[in-house]
């Protein structure tokens, strides 16, 4: 595997130096931060107290790279072992076939008798299982985890009492599609070799090269256990070698604090916390689950992520899933698991290929679904069939995103711009215009509905892609020649089509008329902020739209309910929101809070706690806006370094209802429009010394705030001083999640 050697943004050295630097500056400065993270998130940990049957009951454990899930098959406990890395590579069928996902195998944990009983606990702060497992014949005692930065899954047993012993086997599985068994399989494709075991190394070769190789060491009960992936060559069994040599030199408890620091460093970063245990926990086991199935320098995350179980969907999926898996990561600040924006940089020629070979001189674009190579052609837009065009745009977003939450020039500069550029340059070849001079695209594909000239999905996503080069090229002073096209497309573009009683159409010869799970036709809501609802007619629009969407419920899924959450978080209806927040939890999120769709599908959890940063905190159109959306149900929250575009460093504090204070960082010095929530004014802003700052405030209720790099200030209400603290909303008293 080969990985680009450009270091766009910070790695995990950095996001731990950072975490430790925010919690002291903090400190220092005046604002008390009073967590205590090993019991506060202790009191949020999953647990089971009956046996988990499936992976959507189980335990989970992983690095980004390595997963394992932890369920009883049969009468016995067992640890599968999956792997973002491991796949086939035959082409044939593409993602869903010869490039699929493959899965691995599974340790049994070959107990003397059946498993009847299980108190286990996921501790987050750890990322460790520990607990009992109870028997026919007797009680023994399990601990467990994959080790944060070594590909190993360390499992330590012992006899607590009766006949039990301890004793592992590995059980692996073909290497061949999950889809095959949902799908028949396409012409060509061949059957890669069964997998041959030996001793204490299984490996599994590939028809079109390369090899999946597992090694695993029992010691002293303590099973060690790595997974290697080599394509072309087939030294898998070379690597997993090294890797459980270097491992197995250093004790179990040595290996555990390595990994435990990696842990504690990894989740201070940022702090978010409501009044409401379920939500609350739901919210810190997603931050838990994305740092286990991703890492910047591992693939970009697939449906499953490193939990590779029975899918028709074995790969990643790019008009939805990937944009929602990341959204996370900007207010939480963890760039260390941002494998998106770092697969967009070291694929950059695959992007450029998978267009029409006579666009590729100034074009790039993205199919609907991929391996972590992000290889696979993209369609042309007027083409036969479901040309899906606009997915490129939608990952540029997410790095947008992730650039303005940092406002590192360089990042948008070496990265960002040249590939908006091209993304939307693919686009410009299709536009005509009409005889009033208004631009329009031919039939291109709204996922997951259909077909349609000057599609929704495709209009909003060209609109704000013209409109961010734009403003890079101003901000950049780069005088670039597509500026007067981008500006002349942004000035005449065709208007989303769209009546007065449904509001937005799929496109213009497509209404909105059927149930429909994905809400692509609304993007330029949400999430790319275009149309500002502060404006009645796009308020209206939205209303209207979001009515019209959710009055089908045939199709409606997961995801509908989280992006819908955020819409009426966009709205300010903090009631609503929750409301479809509550519905996904009750609905569709299961036991673990994972998500299912006839296979694991980890976009809709990860999504559903970028709603819950909607409500708490945005930062759309230049306007950091604090508590816009928070439900009665919600009368206490605390958020403390939560990042925000323009990279300003957001704390606050809500008691009974009321905004406390709210204080703002500027990591980069860039100007700040700041809406703060319902603090009662009037206000004054002054720094951690007491001093005053200069400040407007406008017609809008928001506040013009001139900060330097590193202001540190705090907004208040004028003649007061609030207690600034930093502290759990409310006792977490009751388990939710796991099976308790």
């Amino acid at each position: 595997m080969r990985f680009s050697r450009r270091t766009l943004f910070a790695g995990t050295a950095g996001a731990v130096a950072l975490s430790r630097v925010s919690t002291a500056s903090a400190a220092a400065a005046g604002l008390e931060d009073r967590v205590d993270w090993a019991s506060y998130l202790g009191g949020l940990d999953p647990v089971w107290a009956s046996v988990p049957t499936t992976f959507y009951q189980g335990p989970f454990l992983g690095n980004g790279g390595l997963g394992a899930a932890v369920y009883r098959v049969g009468k016995r406990l067992v640890f599968r072992i999956g792997d973002t890395r491991v796949r086939d590579h035959q082409g044939t069928g593409g993602t869903n076939f010869g490039n699929a996902r493959l899965p691995i195998g599974h340790f049994l944990f070959d107990t003397a008798g059946d498993v009847t009983d299980v108190d286990l606990r996921l501790s987050l702060w750890n990322a460790e299982l520990t607990g009992t497992v109870t028997t026919s014949v007797g009680v023994l005692e399990i601990r467990a985890f994959v080790h944060a930065t070594r590909d190993v899954l360390l499992v330590s047993a012992s006899v607590r009492s009766g006949a039990e012993r301890v004793k592992w086997t590995f059980v692996p599985d073909k290497a061949r599609s999950p889809r095959l068994d949902f799908k028949p399989a396409p012409s060509g494709l061949k059957t890669n070799p069964d997998p041959k075991v030996s001793g204490t190394v299984c490996t599994q070769d590939l028809v079109a090269g390369g090899q999946t190789v597992t090694r695993w060491q029992i010691r002293s009960g303590t099973l060690l256990a790595t997974v290697a992936h080599t394509f072309p060559e087939k030294n898998a069994d070379s690597v997993a070698s090294a890797t459980l040599t270097t491992a197995s030199a250093l004790t179990d408890d040595q290996l555990r604090a390595e990994h435990r620091k990696w842990w504690n460093s990894f989740y201070p970063k940022s702090f978010v916390s409501v009044a409401d245990t379920r939500m609350e926990s739901f919210y810190w086991i997603q931050l838990y689950k994305l740092a286990c199935a991703t890492r910047r320098d591992r693939p970009v995350l697939g449906t499953c992520g490193p939990w590779l179980e029975p899918t028709p969907w074995p790969g990643t999926w790019w008009n939805l899933n990937v944009q929602l898996e990341y959204w996370i990561l900007n207010a939480t600040g963890h760039w260390e698991l941002d494998s998106l924006t770092a697969s967009l940089d070291r694929s950059r020629d695959a992007l450029v290929a998978n267009v029409p070979s006579q666009y590729r001189s100034d074009s790039a674009g993205i199919a609907r679904t991929t391996q972590e190579d992000l290889k696979g052609g993209v369609a042309q837009p007027g083409a036969d069939g479901d040309p899906e065009c606009g997915n490129l745009l939608w990952a540029l977003h997410n790095a947008f995103l992730t650039y303005r939450h940092q406002m590192d020039d360089a990042v948008l500069r070496d990265l960002v711009f040249p590939l908006l550029r091209r993304a939307v340059n693919y686009h410009l070849h299709f536009l005509t215009k009409d005889s009033k001079g208004v631009y329009h695209l031919p039939k291109t594909f709204s996922p997951e509905y259909g077909s349609t000239k000057d599609c929704n999905y495709d209009l909003a996503l060209l609109h704000w892609g013209c409109k961010t080069l734009i403003w890079a090229n101003s901000r950049l002073a780069l005088a670039d020649p597509l500026l007067a096209k981008w500006r002349d497309v942004m000035d005449n573009l065709v208007k989303p089509p769209q009546d007065s009683t449904q509001g937005f159409w799929i496109g213009a010869d497509q209404k909105m008329a059927k149930s429909h799970r994905h809400y692509s036709h609304l993007l330029w809501f949400y999430p790319l902020y275009t149309l500002d609802p502060a404006v009645p007619a796009n308020r209206d629009a939205l209303q209207k739209s979001m009515k019209q969407w959710l009055s089908f419920t045939g199709a409606l899924q997961g995801y509908t309910f989280t992006g819908s959450g955020s819409m009426y978080a966009l709205l300010g209806d903090g009631d609503k929101a929750r409301g479809q927040l509550v519905t996904l939890l009750d609905k569709y999120v299961q036991p673990n809070t994972m998500y299912k769709e006839s296979g694991p599908v980890i976009e809709t959890p990860l999504s559903g706690a970028q709603t819950m940063h909607d409500m708490l905190v945005q930062s759309w159109g230049g306007v950091v806006r604090v508590f816009p959306a928070v439900p009665a149900a919600w009368a206490s929250v605390s958020v403390h370094d939560v990042r925000v575009e323009g990279a300003f460093l957001v704390s606050a504090v809500r008691k009974a209802g009321k905004t406390q204070f709210v204080r703002v960082k500027s990591v980069a010095g860039e100007p700040l429009r700041l809406h703060p929530g319902n603090l009662a004014g009037p206000f004054e802003v002054v720094r951690f010394d007491g001093s005053a700052v200069p400040f407007q405030t406008n017609s809008d209720g928001t506040l013009t705030i001139t900060l330097a790099r590193n202001d540190d200030v705090v907004v208040r209400t004028r003649g007061t001083s609030p207690e600034l603290v930093i502290a759990p909303a409310g006792a977490n008293t009751k388990r939710f999640w796991g099976m308790p």
